[in-house]
């Protein structure tokens, strides 16, 4: 077997296994070290059968765009042929998972399904249904996160000082190369896809632009952090927070879509030459702080509700509830980035016109929309609203776990108390002076802004 078997979680508790094998690609979009993908074929190949490679478009995702479908579809676009190239047939479905999956799997008769892991509540309430009016053995293999999330720790952990040893204990076990993905024995076929038809059929919301500053697909993303590790991660631990450099990596979309493997990302960065607190502070970020959002999100089932914040925080905010609140904005107000913070303003402008936001900034934005808003229910609904309607990486637990942070202290502790606030860490436009150019900052979104309305 080339995969770790402590990547394979058998989801429904069935294993006998005859007949061609399917795998279910959602959160994992590409073809090179892709975990799930590989022990697919070798299972295929095992058998002496073929594989099918489906996809399902929902025909609508919580605040899904244009900007999303665009830069997800591109990619699947790029991987139908290498498929085909590796006698591996794709199928694009379009409807509600459950039903798609099971009238496939009805049509077909495979013996075995194969899928990719996710934490996130629609994920995992598709395949538990899914698995009740299946008869075939479902595996789970999970090939997003470097240490497989239920192997990581088998809780919600507190914080990354309490997922971190657990990790670094595990990293020579499954940081390592993947093979190739195997060419498969027996081939399957499908019709091509008619991708402009699925764009009529998923009729996405418009109002919201497609990036142009990122390209999609696998070999762009390879592109962008090879880019990544010449041209910036020497000197990443003291730039990355400074917004006004460009300091960042631009690698969470296509994490986000599983267009690049956090795995080859930590393998090629580790084995640089860059200074090690550099590779460290990046991969403390990709490994740690990443697969701490997944923990999160697949043990604390209210991850996107104030329910899900710690008993400490919870009870401070409901102590400050009913503090006087300087300023009230709508969220209409918040969308258009028409506050009385220019800075706030500005951040929230980078999001909406290219899709991302500066990591320091986010964690700004999210905390002054708790303090400007009349509960922190309303907070982070605004908050993630905003972030999943305008970030290209949105509906991630990266961001779920970010808002949770900033807003309900997850994975924080308690700090001094204030109005409003609580004990939820605070922020504000001075402590942002004091690190970086804030009015650089604002005039290089200004301009961005004005360049983009001449656009539009």
């Amino acid at each position: 077997m080339m995969i770790d078997s402590n990547r394979i979680y058998n989801r429904n508790g069935r294993t006998s296994y005859g007949g061609s094998v399917v795998y279910w690609m959602s959160r994992d979009q590409r073809i090179n070290d892709n975990w799930a993908l590989i022990h697919a074929a070798e299972q295929a190949n095992i058998y002496g059968s073929s594989l099918h490679v489906i996809f399902c478009l929902a025909p609508a995702f919580p605040n899904a765009n244009i900007r999303h479908y665009k830069f997800m579809l591109s990619g699947l676009q790029e991987l139908e042929p290498l498929l085909a190239q590796k006698g591996i047939a794709f199928h694009l479905l379009m409807g509600n998972p459950v039903e798609e999956l099971t009238s496939f799997i009805s049509k077909y008769k495979p013996g075995l399904l194969i899928s990719d892991f996710d934490p996130l509540k629609v994920k995992q309430y598709w395949k538990e249904k899914l698995d009740k009016q299946i008869s075939i053995p479902h595996i789970e293999v999970d090939t997003h996160n470097i240490i497989p999330c239920r192997v990581a720790s088998q809780k919600a952990e507190f914080g990354a000082y309490t997922l971190r040893p657990k990790i670094k204990k595990l990293l020579p076990q499954f940081l390592v190369d993947s093979p190739s993905l195997p060419k498969v024995i027996k081939a399957s076929k499908a019709d091509k896809t008619n991708w402009d038809e699925v764009l009529i059929w998923l009729n996405p919301d418009i109002s919201v632009a497609p990036i142009s500053w990122l390209s999609p697909g696998e070999r762009a993303a390879k592109l962008t952090l090879n880019k990544f590790i010449t041209e910036r991660l020497n000197g990443y631990a003291e730039q990355r927070n400074n917004p006004n450099l460009d300091a960042q990596s631009n690698l969470s979309a296509y994490l986000h879509f599983g267009q690049i493997s956090a795995q080859r990302v930590a393998i090629e960065v580790a084995k640089t030459n860059a200074p090690e607190t550099d590779k460290a502070a990046f991969l403390e970020e990709l490994i740690v702080r990443r697969e701490l959002s997944d923990n999160f999100c697949l043990y604390n089932p209210n991850y996107n509700t104030v329910e899900g914040f710690h008993p400490w925080a919870q009870k401070t905010l409901t102590e400050h509830r009913g503090d006087q609140r300087e300023y009230l904005y709508t969220l209409n107000h918040l969308e258009k980035g028409n506050t009385h913070d220019d800075l706030w303003n500005a951040a929230q402008l980078e999001m909406v016109i290219t899709g991302k936001m500066h990591g320091f900034m986010r964690m700004y934005w999210a905390k002054k929309i708790l303090e400007w808003t009349a509960t922190p229910e309303t907070a982070l609904a605004h908050a993630i609203y905003l972030n999943d309607k305008y970030s290209i990486d949105g509906r991630d637990p990266n961001g779920y776990a970010g808002i949770a942070w900033a807003i309900g202290g997850v994975h924080d502790r308690a700090w001094g108390e204030r109005a409003v606030f609580g004990k939820i860490r605070y922020m504000n436009y001075q402590g942002c002076k004091r690190k970086f150019d804030v009015n650089g900052y604002i005039k290089k979104i200004m301009q961005l802004n004005a360049q983009h309305k001449t656009k539009s």
